[in-house]
């Protein structure tokens, strides 16, 4: 009985590639009892690995949070999974905006005190017992109302790059931070206020709401779904998007377009930026946010700290990285001095600037080709893996592109195929090449052409 991953994340990827079929993005939650965490995560995890399903899950004596990837001729059979318990049947399924076939490599199922720290001890409090529910333009109805108060209860990170207009945003890393904040600042509000909150999926918001209620709030909201849901509504309803910029989401991708508006900057340097990307330093992979400029220039890093650590031999890397302390630093949430331009919990209450989508995708069609796939990066020796489909010169100037590398361009100046150099490679030939900065198994090469 597999109760565990057995392939790396590298060949799963291949074999994703291989298989050649479109895989679905998707989260879904949902509040219940469940008396043995540990066999339902085992149960499902048989279920899940049989379908190839993938994905990142707690589950807890109050319920399951899951955010996955599944095959798109798989779906009916991961619904009937679901079905199989009552708390689950006729759950909805909050489907990615956009959709990559390598958004989550491995299959991991974990068992939780809860799905969301909440820091709550209170034997009283009913997370079942929540707020109304509002469908998207139900949603923007209310926020029209002078009498409404509108809360992202998202951390800062993800409020930084993309919200609602006029949302109260709190300063905070996690999701337990923000209720006694926002609570203290509400408190005249109990009675008279329509407290209108919303999240990513839609799970924080469901105890959020239930919390103010415990509070004794009256008027409680929460956006159904959350910003993906409504997203999908406004697409297809074709009504106005109240919200502004980009979705942050929780797997490689970082983020997905919701409107063309840019309303944060890049954290090095200043300008109208709203990529996120990890510091490439293996002890320190701060998220913060980086354009294109900054990431050549810093190769992914945060710091000249970090870029200098990360040119040091492998072994003295590894040795940098022991000790809890240094261990306690690895994922912080662009929390650092080293960030000249970081105003998280100051947003701009206009957008910086649009990106011109249109133009962008033209510029693409005609001034570059796709030549293959990203495989490996060989951190000690800095050698990038592709395979490629398309023929590729030594003298081609070339784009590598991902949703964390961002765009970056280089001019090749060897090329080896199996070890040996040569001048050109052909399609299907497994390439490697000198390259100051990672690659990710999502980044795409392609020929600049003209």
């Amino acid at each position: 009985m597999q109760l565990y991953n057995t392939l790396s994340a590298e060949e799963r990827a291949q074999l994703i590639d291989e298989a050649g079929k479109q895989r679905l993005t998707l989260s879904f939650y949902a509040y219940a009892k469940i008396e043995d965490p540990k066999k339902f995560r085992d149960d499902l995890f048989i279920a899940w690995n049989a379908l190839d399903a993938l994905g990142r899950i707690y589950v807890a004596h109050e319920g399951i949070n899951a955010q996955m990837s599944i095959p798109a001729d798989h779906l009916e059979d991961f619904r009937n999974t679901l079905e199989v318990y009552d708390f689950m049947q006729g759950i909805r399924l909050n489907v990615a905006v956009e959709q990559d076939n390598h958004s989550f490599l491995k299959l991991t199922i974990k068992v939780r005190h809860k799905i969301v720290a909440d820091g709550l001890n209170d034997d009283t409090f009913d997370v079942t017992n929540k707020g109304v529910h509002l469908k998207a333009q139900e949603f923007n109805n209310l926020l029209e109302d002078p009498n409404t108060i509108v809360v992202d209860f998202r951390n800062h990170y993800e409020s930084e790059v993309g919200h609602f207009e006029g949302a109260i945003t709190p300063d905070v890393e996690n999701f337990r931070e923000s209720l006694p904040i926002i609570n203290e600042q509400l408190q005249d509000f109990k009675e008279d206020k329509n407290l209108l909150m919303y999240c990513t999926g839609g799970i924080r918001c469901e105890k959020a709401s239930a919390y103010f209620k415990h509070q004794g709030f009256k008027n409680v909201f929460q956006l159904e779904g959350g910003i993906i849901e409504y997203t999908r509504q406004i697409k297809e309803e074709n009504i106005e998007s109240k919200f502004i910029g980009k979705n942050f989401v929780f797997d490689h991708r970082l983020g997905e377009r919701i409107t063309d508006d840019i309303i944060s900057q890049c954290h090095q340097c200043g300008k109208p930026c709203d990529n996120h990307t990890n510091c490439a330093n293996d002890a320190c992979h701060l998220l913060f946010i980086q354009c294109d400029d900054c990431k050549m220039a810093m190769e992914n890093c945060c710091s000249t700290e970090c870029l200098e650590i990360t040119h040091l031999p492998v072994e003295e890397q590894v040795a940098l990285r022991k000790g809890l302390q240094v261990g306690n630093k690895v994922f912080r949430k662009g929390k650092s001095d080293a960030l000249t331009f970081k105003n998280s919990g100051d947003l701009p209450s206009k957008p910086l600037a649009k990106v011109d989508s249109k133009n962008i995708r033209q510029k693409i069609a005609v001034k570059k080709t796709l030549i293959g796939k990203a495989e490996h990066y060989y951190t000690k020796s800095k050698i990038a893996q592709f395979l490629i489909e398309n023929e590729l010169s030594v003298g081609d100037k070339v784009l590598i592109s991902g949703p964390t590398t961002g765009e970056q361009e280089i001019t090749i100046t060897e090329i080896f195929v199996d070890g040996n150099s040569c001048e050109t490679a052909r399609s299907g030939d497994q390439i490697t090449f000198e390259l100051p900065f990672r690659v990710r198994l999502s980044d795409k090469i392609y020929k600049i052409l003209g």
